[in-house]
């Protein structure tokens, strides 16, 4: 890909992009420049991966074939401002943030711009992120090629309604914090059944990659495979037992209905 990307803000979510598109060699350093709110930021990123930095969110702007809006849904209004005047026709602008609509990137602007709303998630660092994007009528087929690109360069994407949009956080977006509860508690199980912390941190979360894997690469119903693994009167059915007997299902689904809440009051 020839395209300059450009980043406003660079947090971990950007970093984590960034990452993943320059090991996967879609494109190269010398492609990307990014502005943060600090200079310690700039200096970290370009020194760790070798990119173009600005302090001015101005100069990014201009320079973008692809733009990211890398920054806290409370600032976007401000940061928009600042750069509307900058962005060229050919410019897909693309948003990471909750709750930022592409109607409210279209009134901002004031103009008309190729939008794109996306929400990745953090395993975009390591290659394995799952992103859903949502795109308004200005993206042409060919820049939303560009955009799938970018974002299989880090991991996995679905293109959606984006009536559905404030339902990903709590099933992808914030999902891998709920994933490292479940890591921490298997290992500490683990450590109170005597095996070493490290060791149980890496039996745990092999298992964990291992089952993710198992229901996206056989296909097999996830219902079907844990019953695959629970023998009669097994040890594993008893586990299972207990998990239901405390809400564990129920916990799940709580802890998304208020992660899409708070979603939709962004």
């Amino acid at each position: 890909m020839k395209k300059k990307i450009g980043f406003i803000g660079c947090g971990k979510m950007a970093q984590a992009m960034i990452k993943g598109l320059i090991s996967s060699g879609t494109i190269s350093p010398k492609q990307i420049m990014v502005s943060a709110k600090t200079h310690t930021t700039l200096e970290l990123v370009k020194e760790k991966y070798s990119i173009q930095t600005a302090n001015d969110n101005r100069v990014v702007a201009g320079w973008s074939d692809i733009l990211f809006l890398a920054v806290k849904p409370e600032i976007h209004k401000e940061v928009i401002q600042e750069i509307k005047q900058e962005i060229a026709e050919h410019t897909v602008i693309i948003t990471v943030a909750a709750g930022i609509t592409i109607g409210f990137l279209e009134k901002e602007f004031d103009k008309q711009i190729k939008a794109v709303r996306s929400m990745p998630n953090t395993p975009s660092f390591v290659g394995e992120g799952m992103s859903a994007l949502c795109i308004n009528e200005e993206v042409s087929k060919e820049d939303m090629d560009d955009v799938l690109k970018i974002f299989r360069s880090f991991g996995q994407v679905e293109v959606i309604k984006e009536q559905l949009m404030d339902s990903i956080p709590a099933i992808s977006g914030s999902s891998p914090a709920y994933v490292y509860l479940f890591i921490e508690a298997l290992a500490d199980g683990g450590v109170r059944n005597g095996i070493p912390r490290e060791q149980a941190y890496r039996f745990a979360s092999q298992a964990v990659l291992g089952a993710a894997k198992m229901v996206l690469e056989t296909g097999i119903h996830p219902g079907e495979l844990k019953d695959q693994v629970c023998t009669p009167g097994g040890a594993t059915i008893e586990a299972v037992a207990a998990l239901e007997e405390n809400g564990f299902r129920a916990a799940v689904l709580q802890a998304m209905d208020k992660c899409t809440e708070k979603t939709k009051k962004l």
